[in-house]
Order: C-alpha cells, then sequence, then structure tokens
C-alpha cells in the first residue's frame, strides 16, 4: 500500500513539474513553446477530416428536409406597421387591420427574437463534441472511433490538466493580490498589481486552451475610461484581462468567489458592491463616477447587457453605464463555436456545470475588437448613446443588433413595449382621420 502512495506522490511530482515547465512559466513571462500552435493545426485537420466524412459517409438518399432560412425558420417581413396595414385596406379602418397583428403573434409564438438568444447556437458541421444536431447521424466506424478518442483525450488528459492549471492559476491571485495587498499605495504596488493580475490570467486563458487574437490594439481602453463589451460567458472578464488590466464592477459574493474578490480587492480598485448598494442606483453611479474621475486608476470593465447571450446577437446596454460621463471604448467578442459552445445558458446549467462543460471542449478561440473611443455627443441621452455604442460592437463583430432587454430571460414582457405598439398604431388612426370619423360614443382604443 506504500508502494502504490510512494508511486503516486512520484507521478503527481512529475506531473507538476511538467505542467510548471512547459505551461505556467512560459504563460508567467508571456512566451509561447508552440505547443498551443501545434495543438491547434492537428484539432483543425482533425476537425476538417470528420466534416469530410460527413458529407461523404451518407450514400443513401436521405428524404429531403425543409431548409431553415439563415435567421431563423420564419422568414419575417421587416416592414413597417403602416406599411404592412396599408396592403390589407384602403380605407381608414377595417376588421383587416387585425391580420397584422395576428401575424406577429403568430411569429413569436413559433419563433420569437428573444429566447432563441439564451440557447446555443447551432452548428453548422459536427464538432466531434455534441449530437444535437438533427442532421448528425451514425456515418461510419471510423469516425465513432475517432469521436470516442476524443472523449478519452478530452476527459483523460485535457481535464484533469485544465483543472491544474486553473487551480494554480486561481491559488496564484488569491496569494498574489493579498501580499500585494500589504504593501502602501505607490506606482510599485499598482504595477505588481498588474503583473500579478496580468499573469495569472494568462495562466487561466491556457487551463481553457484559449488562442485569442486581438485587434486593433492602439485602441486599448486608457486609464480614468470605462470599457464595455458585449456579454457572452464569465470568462469574457478573463479573456481581456490576458491583454490589459482592469478595475472590475459587480456584487459581492460568497463562496471561493468571494475569497477571490476580497483578496483582489486589497491590490486593484475593484468596485464591489453589497446587494442592498446595488439597489441604489445613485450610489452605483457615484462611486463609478469617483473612479472615473482619477485618472491614474485603472479602467472600469462594464458588461451593459446585465446578461450572457449566445454569441450572435447584441441586446439592449443598460443606459447606467453611460451615465456615468468620461470616455467609452467600446470592445467587441466574438467566439469561435466550432471549437467549443462558450456561452453561459444559467438558466439551464449553474456555474460547475458551465465550468465542466468549457473545460471539456476542445479549445476557446475567439476574436477582441478594440474600437476607437465614444463620448457622449452634445444633446445625446444616456440610452441614444448607449445604442450608438452597441450598433457600432454590433457591426464589428458580425452580430445582430436587438432592442430587447436582456432580462427577459427570467422575467416577463413589461407593459410599456405592449402599449408602444398600440400608441403607434393610435398614431397611424389619427394621422389617417379614422379616430375622427368613428361614431359618436365610441372610444378609440
Amino acid at each position: 500500500m506504500e508502494d502504490v502512495g510512494l508511486a503516486a506522490a512520484r507521478v503527481g511530482a512529475v506531473w507538476l513539474a511538467l505542467v510548471f515547465a512547459l505551461i505556467v512559466l512560459p504563460s508567467a513571462l508571456g512566451v509561447s513553446l508552440g505547443i498551443s500552435e501545434a495543438y491547434m493545426k492537428v484539432l483543425m485537420k482533425t476537425l476538417e477530416w470528420a466534416t469530410l466524412r460527413i458529407e461523404k459517409g451518407v450514400k443513401k438518399p436521405q428524404p429531403q428536409m425543409l431548409k431553415t432560412p439563415a435567421n431563423g425558420i420564419i422568414e419575417r417581413d421587416e416592414t413597417p406597421m403602416e406599411k404592412e396595414i396599408a396592403r390589407l385596406r384602403r380605407a381608414d379602418f377595417e376588421f383587416s387591420d387585425i391580420f397584422y397583428f395576428c401575424r406577429k403573434g403568430f411569429e413569436a409564438i413559433v419563433e420569437d427574437e428573444v429566447t432563441q438568444r439564451f440557447s446555443s447556437e447551432e452548428l453548422v458541421s459536427w464538432n466531434l463534441l455534441t449530437r444535437t444536431n438533427v442532421n448528425f447521424h451514425y456515418i461510419s466506424l471510423r469516425l465513432t472511433v475517432v469521436w470516442v478518442m476524443g472523449v478519452v483525450v478530452r476527459y483523460c488528459f485535457l481535464l484533469p490538466l485544465r483543472f491544474t492549471l486553473a487551480a494554480i492559476g486561481i491559488t496564484s491571485m488569491i496569494v498574489g493580490t493579498t501580499v500585494v495587498g500589504q504593501l502602501p499605495n505607490s506606482s510599485v504596488k499598482n504595477y505588481l498589481s498588474e503583473m500579478v493580475h496580468l499573469t495569472c490570467s494568462r495562466i487561466l486563458v491556457r487551463a481553457l486552451s484559449g488562442t485569442i487574437h486581438y485587434h486593433n490594439k492602439e485602441n486599448k481602453p486608457q486609464k480614468g475610461g470605462i470599457c464595455v463589451a458585449n456579454h457572452t460567458s464569465p470568462i469574457d472578464a478573463i479573456i481581456l484581462t490576458n491583454d490589459g488590466c482592469y478595475a472590475m464592477v459587480g456584487q459581492v459574493h460568497g463562496g471561493l468567489m468571494g475569497v477571490i474578490q476580497r483578496a483582489t480587492v486589497k491590490a486593484c480598485p475593484h468596485v464591489w458592491f453589497e446587494r442592498s448598494e446595488m439597489r441604489d442606483r445613485h450610489l452605483v453611479t457615484q462611486r463609478l463616477r469617483e473612479h472615473v474621475a482619477d485618472k491614474t486608476k485603472l479602467p472600469i470593465l462594464i458588461f451593459p447587457e446585465g446578461t450572457c447571450i449566445n454569441n450572435t446577437s447584441v441586446m439592449m446596454f443598460k443606459k447606467g453605464s453611460f451615465e456615468i460621463g468620461g470616455t467609452i471604448y467600446p470592445v467587441a467578442i466574438k467566439y469561435d463555436p466550432q471549437f467549443g459552445d462558450a456561452f453561459w445558458n444559467s438558466s439551464k446549467y449553474n456555474i460547475v456545470s458551465y465550468l465542466l462543460r468549457i473545460m471539456t471542449s476542445w479549445a476557446i478561440v475567439c476574436n477582441v475588437w478594440y474600437m476607437p473611443p465614444m463620448v457622449r455627443k452634445e444633446g445625446e441621452d444616456a440610452v441614444q448613446f448607449a445604442n450608438r455604442v452597441k450598433s457600432a460592437i454590433a457591426r464589428q463583430g458580425g452580430l445582430t443588433e436587438l432592442p430587447w432587454d436582456g432580462g427577459l430571460k427570467r422575467a416577463k414582457v413589461k407593459d410599456t413595449f405592449k402599449e408602444e405598439q398600440q400608441k403607434n398604431y393610435s398614431k397611424m388612426l389619427v394621422r389617417n382621420g379614422s379616430v375622427g370619423s368613428l361614431p359618436t360614443g365610441t372610444e378609440s382604443d
């Protein structure tokens, strides 16, 4: 029994030594030994081969399936309400007006624009990770063997390796920021804090087998500014801090996350709020303004959507982030779903299940675009400014821009949305003179 324990200890020591020598140390120094690049090349070749096998493997004639439009199963007509109803009638008010609203209602029931943004996007070809696509059936024994080998590699090698790296990265973050936090406030403390955050983030990115392409680095957020980005996953923050340091904004948590928050805030001016304080918008805004006013502090990192969206769209930006003032640095993040699904569906998976899915995927590959800084124009309110920034991020990332609130993931549609459609229809009737022509005693609503 002692021999078994001794052998296990030796294996563990060799494992840690290799991890430190080949991954942790190069990550801390910001260099690469080419292991990740070689892994990605092999992975790309394997996925290309699998795609060809799928295309060639189906020799028997298959029943024809309805082609799905690129934007969903419904081909929507985005014609404005007034023009759409004008096609149905020529007089002022006719009973046929309800056809427009009925069609819109049926479209929303079958496939609305909101709920489909909270589920994983469908893949064009199988990535040897999942068989959720109805087109992915048994093709050949060779392809099945490769899939089984992939399961063994991901769960028996990559998962332990990534768990080891994640443990090293998190432990280093807690210990490093706690030690640096004991130093008096100075430029040396700020420099050491940034180095600790940057080094640990690099290790955590390696724990995800991350391959990140940063574009337009000349537009990177500067101190005293506000960095806003679209939100797909909790790892968005790690993806960004791998290339620069930010002051995080968020609610105080318990457990391991709470330990990390309490340690990091000692070394870096993160802005953490208690649950009771988060309800006080004025208090939150005041603390953020004080942070932005100090041009020596790190830029604030904010995800204005307030929830994770499935890597295909950008939803409504909360206006609070744009009422603070200062310079906004937009950042667009777009993941490549071919190698792994980075989207966190918090309604379906808890954080542990999500991290297990991430750590058993092939890799996390994404593009990050730094965009030119934007400031609020004269006469522009916070909502208009937020929409302008959102549009810029959507265009750069190739994402669909939606006006809906991401809070609809868990909440019902507000009455104001329904009232807005009623008001638009009423205005159209008034403009056409329909309301004035109604019989006496008839109400127009």
